[in-house]
């Protein structure tokens, strides 16, 4: 006769969070001085001091800000708009009352001031109330210094001040913030590009010093002056001035007995300032753009369209970014506030590489000429937002 296997006992959920990293017991916490703040585990803030103005030096660069201001225009030049939660009329009405509000506040400029978020780790914007009527509107949105913000062991945002150094909590739905680039959810100050930007900054600044002595001391031979063994400590003083008046003037006199050369520079290889700073650029836009042919020359036709691919993904996932922090927190709030029975509207951006759409275009009108209609969830994924099915 066969056994009866045994049921094994159902285990229940464990619906408590176990894995926190608020209740001082996270190994890899650094928390602040009174344990009311959490600091970046960002390693090149921690080892250079942690005032996020290192990395605001970073930005400085000239291929730092072109490319990262290149990122940010992708997305900035790209069409968009709000789309409602659904037909009814109050959904209707929630995203006209949210499309006219980002159209009045300068949606666009915002969205180029928060993307500094992707550099930084983080970015923190506050919210302006107003009232219009019986609704609450949102007046402007004013995107702060990440330096003016901690957080604290909850992730929640703190504002530095000068009479609180350690923080003080922010009024609930008044910050918009969001954090970008780190590997678990741990950390709220993210890990943005200027940590990966950092040390080729660095090493470029050190190599285009390096490059100016070089052309100087190819440019200018360096004086060298000798003096007889009993010559005097003023006589010495009169043959440096003379050898430091070389550097500007066309002829100069020395005292006789002292001997002026001129040391020519010489060196020999392959070493080149040029094609390190080439390096260090080449390095600055692939960590910034995911690749190098959108700023740099070469490599063909075929492998600058894979490289505008990568570029156009990463400026997607950015646009991403923006629209679904601002549609999960800001959006919301309004929507609880003015519009409580309706369908939440989204804030979208239409990022994507053209393409000819005259093939589709023409197959669907075969279909609707034999009485087959799209769905609006067709036409918006095939043709884009601003489409309805009649």
């Amino acid at each position: 006769m066969a056994k009866v296997k045994a049921r094994s006992k159902i285990v229940n959920p464990a619906f408590r969070e176990v894995a926190v990293s608020g209740d001082g017991r996270d190994i890899t916490g650094n928390f602040g001085e009174l344990m009311s703040l959490r600091l970046p585990q960002d390693s090149v803030l921690r080892e250079r001091g942690g005032d996020y103005a290192l990395y605001e030096d970073v930005l400085r660069d000239d291929q730092v800000a072109s490319t990262f201001q290149q990122r940010r225009m992708a997305v900035t030049s790209a069409e968009w708009g709000v789309r409602a939660g659904g037909a009814d009329r109050a959904s209707r009405m929630a995203a006209d009352f949210l499309s006219e509000i980002l159209h009045r506040i300068g949606w666009d400029g915002v969205t180029d001031k928060m993307l500094h978020g992707v550099f930084y780790g983080f970015a923190v914007a506050e919210c302006l109330w107003g009232r219009d009527g019986a609704r609450v509107t949102l007046e402007a949105i004013k995107v702060r210094k990440q330096r003016r913000f901690a957080f604290d062991h909850s992730g929640r945002p703190l504002l530095i001040t000068t009479d609180n150094p350690n923080g003080e909590p922010v009024p609930a739905r008044k910050f918009w913030h969001f954090h970008a680039g780190s590997d678990n959810d741990d950390e709220p100050y993210g890990l943005g590009l200027a940590h990966w930007l950092y040390w080729p900054v660095f090493f470029k600044r050190n190599g285009l010093k390096l490059w100016l002595i070089f052309m100087d001391k190819f440019g200018m031979p360096t004086a060298m002056g000798s003096y007889p063994t009993n010559a005097t400590e003023e006589e010495k003083r009169r043959l440096l001035s003379a050898l430091r008046a070389i550097q500007t003037d066309s002829g100069i006199i020395v005292p006789e007995g002292m001997k002026v050369e001129l040391i020519e520079s010489s060196r020999g290889g392959q070493v080149s300032y040029e094609s390190f700073l080439d390096r260090m650029n080449a390095a600055i836009a692939k960590v910034t753009l995911s690749q190098t042919l959108t700023t740099d020359a070469g490599g063909g036709q075929y492998k600058a369209d894979v490289h505008k691919h990568v570029r156009n993904e990463v400026v997607k996932a950015d646009a991403d970014l923006i629209c679904d922090s601002f549609n999960r927190s800001v959006v919301s709030w309004l929507m609880a506030w003015n519009f409580p029975g309706a369908l939440p509207p989204k804030v979208w951006r239409r990022v994507s590489e053209d393409k000819d759409l005259r093939p589709l275009a023409e197959r669907d009108r075969i279909l609707f000429d034999m009485g087959l209609r799209p769905t609006e969830e067709y036409l918006r994924t095939t043709y884009g937002e601003g489409w309805r099915a009649e």
